[in-house]
């Protein structure tokens, strides 16, 4: 069977252009709406108007994906070597870790994908209708294209739709792009061959809502074809990548499996050659040496960092919904992200007012009444001057939004109507007038609403007191250039003079000046409606824009602008340090969003690339690549534009965050490495889409969940370092005994090696995992990606320096129970032949607790990289230093109880060895910082790990 189409052939490209009269025999429509049978016959060609739902992954393959990785498979393979080697213990601890591991990821990252759910949520469950000549209302999946939709404030839109009748129709767009302000519909036929259909004025789409006013809309798409539909889709076939600590785990494992196995095999051999053990005994030792060599506590240290580091970024506004999210955080490269609510506040404000008498700063951000007017240095109010007094009450008055107080102390104000609008309210208020002083004094009596193409509105008031001879006013507000033509006159110094070409010019001079710096600017101007003028109609009924728009006033100009964030500017630059490139993909216009691009640093240049919408379609991806090398802002995006310019990146090789708030942000947060939703002003759908969500949608939020990601790698191998280096120790008196051919007795039993991989090591590594970031974590550039988590400089650090000063004090520790029991060159070694050997029991048992004292000293040495240890606090970790006290007292245990001493080989130790014992954690750390000491001085590094900038003096 078919699928249906859910649009209409053919005639759709040219819609807009259309005169709506001729709109609806074009759609195969009428003014008297479709009739049943006919409504019946399309829904059965188009289909249903619904969001198709997308395929799940099961629940119980999710939960199984959690044991099937590459690093839990080496896990289970590990545990089925130790009961081949008649471990059965070790077997059953290895699989418990990876049990317990697996469980506690699935439960912190199961998130159903409802993302389609949260579409479907958007839509209206009833539209109204005209069907057989006749208002009635239907479900929402039966529209069918060619329905007369009717439409008004407060409604939500349930299809793709052009504007037939509009009566000041403003739809609220923000789901589909990003931007707040309300926009003007309208049902005149649009020629423009370089609009998108968001920026095209006679078409509305399903998801949104109409904010004000009231029209009528013919559907022209359903379901899956409208705009809504497509994003969707884009979202729904988005596949699932994987992270960067995803791809170095698995790269990780076989890299661990082929060392494991290489050792084994090395071990097997010399058992086998010379020491001459049988081959069933040198194969028991070998498989007990590679799963030795198996980090069995990477998974839980890797989970326990990530999930303690989603604990701190909550405290800092940030909830992340996917515990491998926050590594990738850490290694983000490019942050694309919005301008509307995340770098600026979402709050119009009025920053300037212009006159032809003087220019006004108006301080003060948002819709709270706090701030002033001041001009050369001086506090103005209303009261003051004539001049001001008329600018900011006609804006007032000249407007339909209003403000709801908070509802608690410190809480946002409520917008109810244009935002735009709203601000102009705030600046009467600064000025010291309210609008219910001003409606009583000058109550509305009439209005003729904005239109698109008029560019302006007006208000007729009622006046108490007389102005220029005149007991009723018309307020006309708009756009600059449209208000200044219509001007025969202007008031300067409280008085009306006639308007000449160099008094417009200098006008538009300080509009152009505005808005070179990316602000908005609206001129207000008034008319008096005098009885005696002969150009008025009698009756308000019959006031046209034609006849009562002209022979204006012109008072002066209202700037505004959303203004950035405080805290932005330094989160910006703070990004630069780290090395991370800002990004701004916007849906507002080129102009504003360079400007404030500029204002906060993401620009610097003096001409950085800006793309449209509309240029973007025509540039090839080769071409953007090369300007994502620059400073570039993209604006007047459309959804799959802002898709496009993440996969590019993407392909550039960067990891890339992506912040979003609306249905149309959805597609991107899925593609990109990792999504930020906002949690205030975002929709469920980029909720849902996202991979964590910014409580306070704030971009310095962001930043400081990048400063956690790059804790919790830098953590990981902190981890990678402590677990790897015990193994030297386990491994060197092996080979010596294995090298001497058994002159020397076996230093380490098997059971004494996992002892110190499953027990001692186990918490104090995971300790490391709750590291907070060090101080120079944002003073590095980005970490390369393909840079292994076992890296060269791991290893050498591991294997080199911290593993060879561990075996050394480890065979130390071994010999010293030698010596001082009476051995000396020339006779044999307590142990040779008698592993029962009362002297060999305690000095196996002396050698497996040095390496436990030894790594004392190593994990606070893992603490930090560079930075002295006693610049953070040595014992400020709390989990490092219950670890710590956990390992000593579980050799403590095994060592006096004889139940335990038979299975690990121990006996107890003298005074004299814990006296030895008890040295070792300070010598190792005192080693160590007297290493990080050079490589500090070298590289002009402080105690704290920061890097100190010179003067150029000292260069």
């Amino acid at each position: 069977m078919e699928t249906p189409s859910n649009t209409i052939e053919g005639e759709l490209p040219n819609i807009a252009a259309l005169p709506a009269d001729e709109v609806l025999g074009a759609l195969a429509t009428s003014a008297a709406g479709l009739t049943s049978e006919k409504a019946a016959e399309c829904q059965g060609k188009f289909g249903k108007n619904l969001i198709q739902a997308a395929k799940k992954k099961s629940p119980v393959l999710a939960f199984l994906s959690n044991f099937t990785h590459l690093m839990a498979i080496l896990l289970w393979v590990a545990g089925i070597i130790a009961l081949v080697a008649g471990m059965p213990e070790l077997c059953v601890a290895v699989w418990l870790v990876n049990l317990i591991n697996g469980c506690f990821s699935f439960w912190q990252e199961h998130q159903a994908d409802k993302a389609t759910e949260a579409l479907k949520k958007m839509l209206p469950s009833y539209v109204n209708v005209i069907r057989d000549g006749e208002q009635i209302q239907v479900l929402a999946e039966d529209l069918v294209p060619g329905d007369v939709m009717v439409l008004a404030e407060g409604d939500k839109i349930s299809a793709d739709g052009r504007v037939i009748r509009a009566s000041d129709l403003q739809v609220d767009q923000s789901t589909l792009t990003g931007e707040s302000n309300p926009v003007r519909k309208t049902a005149d036929a649009v020629c423009e061959p370089d609009l998108t259909p968001a920026e095209t004025p006679n078409l509305v789409f399903a998801g949104t809502s109409v904010s004000e006013g009231n029209g009528r809309v013919v559907v022209t798409r359903i379901g899956m074809a409208t705009e809504f539909g497509k994003i969707a889709s884009l979202t729904q076939n988005m596949k699932e990548s994987e992270s960067p600590l995803q791809r170095q785990l698995d790269r990780l494992t076989k890299q661990v499996t082929l060392f494991a196995m290489c050792m084994g095999v090395a071990f097997f051999l010399l058992d086998v050659l010379f020491v001459h053990n049988g081959l069933a005994s040198s194969f028991i030792f070998a498989l007990g040496m590679v799963v030795a060599f198996i980090p069995e506590g990477l998974l839980p240290t890797v989970t326990l960092s990530l999930a303690m580091a989603v604990q701190r970024m909550s405290k800092r506004n940030a909830l992340v919904k996917k515990l491998s999210s926050v590594e990738a955080l850490g290694s983000t490269s490019v942050i694309c992200t919005d301008k509307t609510g995340t770098l600026t506040q979402n709050e119009m404000t009025v920053n300037h007012l212009w006159t032809c008498d003087r220019e006004y700063e108006v301080t003060g951000v948002g819709y709270a009444p706090k701030g002033e007017i001041r001009s050369n240095g001086e506090k103005w109010l209303a009261a003051d001057d004539e001049q001001l007094r008329l600018l900011v009450a006609g804006g007032a008055l000249c407007s339909n939004a209003r403000l709801v107080d908070p509802e608690e102390e410190g809480g946002r104000y409520t917008v109810l109507g244009d935002p735009t609008e709203a601000c102009l309210l705030v600046s009467a208020q600064k000025a010291g007038l309210t609008l219910e002083g001003l409606e009583a004094e000058m109550p509305r009596v009439r209005e003729l609403p904005f239109e698109s193409r008029r560019k302006r509105m007006t208000t007729i008031h009622q006046l108490k007191q007389p102005l220029d001879g005149a007991k009723r006013v018309a307020f006309v507000k708009g756009a600059p250039n449209e208000v200044v033509c219509l001007s025969s006159s202007a008031r300067i110094n409280g008085e009306v003079v006639a308007m000449d070409d160099d008094l417009r010019k200098r006008i538009m001079d300080a509009n152009d000046g505005y808005a070179a710096d990316g602000l908005r600017v609206l001129a207000l101007a008034y008319r008096p409606l005098r009885a005696d003028d002969e150009s008025i109609p009698r009756s308000m009924s019959d006031y046209t824009p034609d006849n009562i728009e002209c022979e204006l006033t012109f008072v002066g100009l209202l700037v505004m602008q959303d203004p950035p964030r405080p805290e932005v500017a330094d989160a910006v630059a703070e990004c630069r340090r780290a090395g991370i490139r800002v990004v701004m993909i916007t849906g507002d216009y080129g102009l504003t969003a360079v400007s404030i691009a500029r204002k906060i640093g993401i620009v610097q240049s003096a001409h950085p690339r800006v793309f449209s919408g509309v240029e973007l379609e025509k540039t090839s991806d080769d071409e953007l690549k090369e300007a994502l090398k620059g400073e570039v802002v993209f604006a007047r995006m459309a959804p799959e534009q802002k898709l496009r310019v993440v996969e590019n990146l993407q392909q550039m090789g960067e990891i890339v965050a992506v912040t979003g708030d609306g249905v149309n942000d959805s597609p991107a947060l899925k593609k990109a490495d990792i999504g930020v939703a906002m949690g205030i002003t975002g929709t469920d759908v980029a909720k849902e889409a996202a991979d964590m969500i910014l409580t306070d949608d704030n971009f310095a939020s962001i930043v400081h969940a990048i400063e956690e990601g790059r804790a919790v790698y830098a953590n990981i191998k902190k981890f990678m370092l402590y677990i790897l280096n015990s193994n030297v120790p386990e491994a060197v008196p092996s080979a010596i005994y294995l090298l001497s051919g058994g002159t020397v007795p076996l230093p380490l039993t098997t059971m004494q090696i996992l002892t110190i991989d499953l027990g001692t090591d186990m918490l104090p590594a995971l300790g490391l995992g709750t590291e907070p970031p060090e101080a120079d974590v944002m003073d590095r550039p980005p970490r390369d990606p393909n840079e292994p988590l076992l890296s060269g400089k791991v290893m050498r650090k591991a294997f080199l320096w911290y593993g060879l000063l561990g075996a050394l004090f480890s065979f130390a520790a071994f010999m010293f129970c030698q010596v001082m029991s009476g051995w000396h060159p020339g006779i044999a070694m307590f142990g040779v032949g008698a592993d029962l050997d009362p002297v060999y029991v305690r000095a196996t048992t002396m050698a497996l607790a040095a390496i436990v004292f030894t790594q004392i000293g190593e994990v606070w040495n893992c603490r930090t990289e560079v930075a002295s240890v006693f610049s953070v606090g040595l014992f400020s970790n709390s989990q490092v230093n219950k670890g710590i006290l956990f390992e000593i007292a579980l050799i403590v245990f095994i060592t006096l109880f004889p139940p335990f001493q038979s299975v690990f080989h121990t006996s107890p130790l003298l005074l004299k060895d814990y006296v030895f014992l008890v040295l070792l954690p300070p010598v190792i750390l005192l080693l160590e910082e007297c290493r990080k000491a050079i490589v500090r001085k070298r590289h002009h590094i402080d105690r704290n790990g920061v890097a100190i900038r010179q003067t150029p003096e000292k260069r």
